[in-house]
């Protein structure tokens, strides 16, 4: 089977998921062409080298993310019509799973060249717009005890004796790593500004970040899932049906200590190694090893550990093996869990920040933490990387990745 290999990565800056952000007047498809485009011109793409899939997550795929926003943006792009497209929705994984697949793709012959990546404008497409059976029909939801995410998320935090104050903390240090990796100039080579339809930028960094921020500013903060758990509709009754030893649900999580509403978009160009060599492209990273998997929908969100025992076990590799790691921060109590499960120290995992302070546009986030733990291995000297995401309904996808 062939290799598939990482030749670039882009994403936009983050912004605020309302009608005031920066990004609200751009629409999904003008995000996605824009980078798109950013691949076209770094790479030397074109018609006659071009790409033959654009694969694109997003969450929300209706009003104007809808009518596969791949192909529509393909169209709205330098890229010619002869590149496909094709959506992809794995609820937050949708962007790494795109990678996944486009690798794949590569893998077994079927593509020389692909382009993977997501888009989400929440501002424009609010969470929930595309409704849907996994939350709305009550014999779903009653058959699987399912409870909104940050129920799950409070679960997590009472079940591995995650206090407020250890996920506050956590939150301060992704704003304050988010902010030095700006000034660093870490994201400098991933960062596309993104422009209207004049041609004048609009955002060229993260919105989001509050570098100021401490720990009293964290606890001045009430919980955000609180009434949902104990008022009506009452989901910490559902969620002690499934965990009756929890006798009562801690609700931890505030707006604070969790991630972000953001637009954005991302794109990383894979390809095999002729595909690469006919561009000259040198290549930045393998793409060794991916999986996916189940897990317990109530809780649902600690899939992370679970894939990455998979995906390392797929691989042949232990944790010592892994030299970064980027687990999406969903919410604080996801990634300090994970980091229970596997023995990590902070110092190891999601060393630029994430989602908390810079914003999680959940069809884009897993393109994006892609091409960061790219970047960070690259600037550190590091070889190997795992990057994995929590996912609604119970799911987990990771995918390992060595530089060459």
């Amino acid at each position: 089977m062939a290799d598939a290999y990482i030749y670039d990565a882009v994403r936009t800056p983050r912004g605020k998921g309302k009608p005031d952000g920066s990004l609200h007047e751009i629409t999904p498809v003008q995000l996605g062409a824009q980078v798109l485009n950013a691949i076209v011109e770094r790479n030397n793409i074109s018609d006659d080298n071009a790409p033959d899939d654009a694969i694109f997550g997003c969450v929300m795929p209706v009003g104007e993310q809808g009518s596969n926003i791949a192909r529509t943006a393909v169209l709205m792009s330098d890229l010619p019509q002869t590149t496909a497209g094709v959506h992809v929705n794995r609820f937050c994984a949708s962007a790494l799973e795109a990678t996944n697949m486009a690798a794949a793709k590569v893998m077994t012959g079927e593509a020389d060249l692909t382009i993977a990546g997501g888009v989400e404008s929440m501002s424009r497409v609010p969470m929930g717009a595309d409704g849907g059976a996994l939350m709305s029909d009550p014999h779903v939801t009653f058959h699987n005890y399912v409870v909104p995410q940050g129920i799950s998320a409070d679960i997590i935090a009472t079940k591995y004796g995650i206090s407020r104050e250890d996920a506050d903390l956590y939150a301060v240090e992704s704003h304050k790593r988010s902010a030095k990796s700006w000034e660093r100039g870490d994201f400098n080579n991933q960062i596309i500004p993104v422009k209207d339809v004049i041609g004048l930028n609009v955002l060229d960094k993260d919105e989001t970040i509050r570098p100021t921020t401490d720990m009293q500013a964290m606890g001045s903060l009430g919980p955000a899932f609180l009434g949902l758990g104990e008022m009506m509709p009452g989901f910490d009754k559902v969620a002690l049906q499934r965990y009756p030893e929890l006798e009562k649900i801690n609700h931890i999580h505030t707006a604070g200590n969790s991630s972000g509403i953001v637009d954005g978009a991302a794109a990383i160009l894979i390809g095999s190694k002729e595909a690469g060599e006919k561009l000259g492209l040198k290549p930045r990273a393998r793409i060794k090893a991916m999986a996916s998997c189940g897990s317990e929908p109530t809780i649902m969100l600690t899939g992370p550990e679970f894939v990455t025992e998979k995906v390392l076990a797929r691989s042949g590799m232990s944790k010592s093996d892994i030299d970064r790691w980027e687990l999406n921060e969903a919410f604080a109590s996801v990634v300090l869990r994970y980091m229970q499960a596997m023995d990590l120290d902070h110092s190891e995992i999601n060393v630029n920040g994430g989602a908390i302070a810079m914003g999680h546009p959940m069809g884009a986030t897993g393109a994006m933490i892609l091409g960061t733990a790219l970047g960070e291995m690259e600037r550190s000297n590091k070889e190997t990387g795992l990057v994995t995401l929590c996912i609604g309904g119970g799911m987990g996808t990771a995918t390992i990745i060595e530089r060459v």
